[in-house]
């Protein structure tokens, strides 16, 4: 029993990237032109939504997604969540309709074929080089002025350890937010660990919940005044953790 539980395991990963895979392939014509200039991002971002789509349905990982607040369209944002799995990737592009761009680790871009776009369509980071952490902030900054939004993982990572619940949060999504005085929409996702880890043998099919919860604006804060960054961050901190409390519970 628990040999033919890890061999289906195993088949359920290889199609997760096989589902990665062939939709971008087939698509690849349209994404190459799409990537080939800034001001066909938005276009890019369509296709990028209906891949998400593919694979969240293709691996029975259906969606419900409750909202507290609505993102307007042509509004600029920093779209921020807990971050326990590679779906977040997907549910994050299902969730948004407003094109927005990913601030990600440089790692994914080793990934064969995904890797190709991704290193092209989002921003990089090196979180061992506070160069690298400098250019991110110019790319955002410049992202934003764009009309963009931005998503970013707020923990900086995936915490080894899968029994901590939310990490500590980087303050750079709460400088960006603050000095473009752009709103934070945070967001709950409470079944992409249970569902689908970053452990290789774990996971199943089911569905994945999610919350768009009220935005926090940033209207009138400053980076001079270092109370603003921490109590912000804090407060965006307190607002996930506590909903994901509140959510094991039930």
């Amino acid at each position: 029993m628990k040999i033919a539980r890890y061999f289906l395991w195993t088949l359920w990963r290889i199609w997760f990237y096989i589902l990665m895979g062939v939709p971008i392939i087939v698509l690849s014509p349209l994404l190459i032109i799409t990537i080939s200039s800034e001001k066909t991002y938005p276009q890019f971002f369509v296709l990028a939504r209906m891949w998400a789509k593919i694979i969240l349905f293709g691996m029975g990982l259906p969606y419900k997604i409750e909202r507290d607040e609505q993102i307007q369209k042509g509004k600029s944002y920093m779209l921020v969540a807990n971050h326990t799995s590679m779906t977040d990737i997907m549910l994050m592009l299902v969730i948004s309709k407003n094109p927005f761009v990913f601030v990600g680790k440089k790692e994914l871009v080793k990934i064969p074929i995904f890797g190709f776009f991704y290193k092209r369509t989002c921003i990089l980071v090196d979180r061992n080089s506070s160069k690298s952490r400098f250019e991110v902030f110019k790319r955002a900054q410049k992202r934003l002025n764009q009309g963009l939004s931005i998503c970013i993982f707020p923990e900086g990572g995936v915490p080894d350890d899968e029994s901590i619940l939310l990490d500590e949060f980087k303050d750079g999504a709460f400088r960006l937010a603050i000095e473009h005085q752009i709103p934070i929409v945070p967001m709950s996702f409470y079944d992409n660990k249970k569902r689908f880890s970053f452990s290789f043998f774990s996971g199943k099919p089911g569905l994945l919940r999610a919350k768009v919860h009220h935005f926090v604006p940033t209207d009138g804060l400053s980076m001079e005044d270092k109370t603003d960054l921490k109590n912000l961050k804090d407060k965006v901190w307190q607002i996930l953790y506590n909903d994901l409390v509140e959510k094991a519970k039930k």
